[in-house]
């Protein structure tokens, strides 16, 4: 793949990680504020500091505040799994660009979110000991990277097993291996979970349920929107006629 269709690809991964940002945005703003304020309530009926001025309201932060770090963050993931998925086009199988794009999109959400939120649940954003808060951070991108790796490790054992053992019998072998390489690391570093005693468990759970849909729905649109734009790049002929199945 030449410099100039990468440059092209990451552009309209960059485009596609901006609408996906947009219904990310949507969906958190929907169904994730309502557990952020009951969070705050609570940090506020806990707290023994009144008055004061905020310097930026609750409603910028909830709107303002959310669509710009919600959009700054989806056009980042856009550009990063785009080239991805320059590197894993043609080396994960014989997928066209549309499924690799999907496969890209399911991977980032495991390995980048679902696998680390496993081990270090989030937390609404007035919850926790702010002590704490730079350990658990970097915690949680070593669970990142940790996760990353394994998957790439996985990967990588997958394909050397596949001419001896068959493509099905050597990813299950290479997922079994992931899952039990993971539960390893999930043991052995610290624990992290911060949420104080007496937070009400539904809005926790709520929170939490609301921060896992975001990333899906950011990653799933990503797939989608980006298999859509890749193919028309690579796949010209393929892409014409479904849209002429789709217009006829």
């Amino acid at each position: 793949m030449n410099s100039v269709t990468v440059r092209t690809l990451l552009v309209r991964g960059m485009l596609a990680g901006l609408a996906a940002g947009v219904l990310a945005f949507v969906f958190a703003y929907l169904v994730g504020e309502g557990p952020v304020d009951a969070a705050i309530a609570f940090e506020e009926a806990g707290s023994h500091e009144h008055g004061g001025e905020e310097l930026v309201s609750r409603t910028v932060q909830s709107t303002a505040g959310l669509a710009t770090g919600v959009l700054v963050f989806g056009v980042a993931v856009g550009g990063i799994a785009a080239l991805a998925f320059c590197f894993a086009l043609g080396r994960i199988g014989r997928f066209g660009a549309r499924a690799t794009a999907a496969l890209t999109g399911l991977g980032g959400f495991l390995l980048v979110y679902l696998v680390p939120i496993l081990k270090y649940p989030a937390n609404p954003p007035a919850v926790g000991n702010p002590d704490t808060i730079g350990k658990r951070t970097l915690l949680f991108v070593l669970m990142i990277a940790l996760s990353l790796l394994l998957g790439l490790a996985a990967i990588l054992l997958g394909r050397r097993l596949a001419p001896a053992w068959g493509n099905w019998n050597a990813s299950i072998t290479a997922g079994v291996a992931f899952v039990a390489a993971v539960a390893v690391a999930m043991v052995v570093l610290p624990h992290g979970d911060n949420a104080p005693k007496g937070f009400p468990a539904t809005d926790l759970w709520e929170f939490r349920l609301a921060s896992i849909g975001v990333q899906a729905v950011l990653w799933a649109a990503f797939g989608l929107l980006f298999g859509f734009l890749a193919e028309r790049v690579l796949e010209p002929r393929a892409a014409a006629s479904r849209v002429s199945a789709l217009t006829a």
